[in-house]
């Protein structure tokens, strides 16, 4: 069986939402409830936090937590787990990039993510889930994937894909961004210069395909929820009041 590693990447300078990391959630920094998540999934052999300031390691250290520190110039989560691997920080067959702003990832969606993670020869693995409401099929938002019969990723995109020429009714999948990689596929990434389809879409796994890297696209009926703006945040009250009912 592989050695497989979770790392939660945890930006502290986020864009949209600068410290949106140290935000309450609960009573609980919100990436106190990512590392509780991971910590609780039976897959990892080790979990992770990859920070990039004194005052995020701080606070990992307060609630039990283990961190690293990464560069702040990290421009994605990706290069964080690169930068780890490189300094021999981290060692694992297969590593999952848990984001630092999904606090409602759990045990059955990772589960499903690395169903073929100790058998098939992918590079990487994804997830996705089929488009229910209309408007996401539209939306840029909502980034889409088709796959090869296989389950391999053909392409992603912000637009409707596939375009159906005759109008007629088609399934479309929403990916649901997270990512499992193995160590050498990581260390590939590190080196690979960004290719002019990821900067066109800004979608950063173009960049894999477009390198030759294999990734392996699960089907869930589970998504995440990322908190990426303030107004999120407020949503996330609501989801961690029922889980705390739920649990209670």
């Amino acid at each position: 069986m592989k050695k497989i590693a979770c790392v939660i990447p945890a930006r502290l300078k986020s864009t949209r939402f600068p410290r949106k990391i140290l935000a309450p959630l609960h009573n609980k920094p919100l990436i106190q409830w990512v590392w509780e998540a991971a910590k609780s999934v039976r897959h990892f052999d080790s979990v992770t936090i990859a920070v990039d300031a004194d005052e995020t390691a701080r606070v990992v250290k307060s609630f039990g937590g283990s961190s690293i520190m990464t560069e702040v110039s990290c421009p994605s989560g990706t290069m964080r787990l690169c930068e780890l691997l490189q300094r021999k920080m981290i060692d694992a067959d297969v590593l999952v990039c848990w984001q630092g702003d999904e606090p409602f990832l759990h045990e059955e969606i990772i589960g499903e993510l690395l169903q073929s993670a100790h058998t098939d020869a992918a590079d990487v693995w994804t997830l996705k889930k089929r488009i229910v409401n209309p408007e996401d099929i539209l939306s840029p938002h909502v980034p889409k994937v088709v796959t090869d019969e296989n389950g391999y990723a053909l392409y992603f995109s912000r637009c409707p894909i596939p375009f159906h020429r005759d109008l007629q009714e088609t399934v479309y999948y929403k990916h649901i961004g997270i990512y499992a990689y193995t160590r050498d596929a990581l260390m590939r990434l590190a080196h690979l210069p960004t290719s002019h389809l990821a900067e066109a879409e800004q979608l950063e796994q173009l960049n894999f395909l477009y390198h030759g890297l294999k990734v392996r696209v699960h089907e869930t009926s589970h998504e995440g929820f990322g908190i990426d703006i303030p107004e999120h945040l407020e949503k996330a009250h609501v989801l961690a009041s029922a889980l705390l009912t739920k649990s209670s």
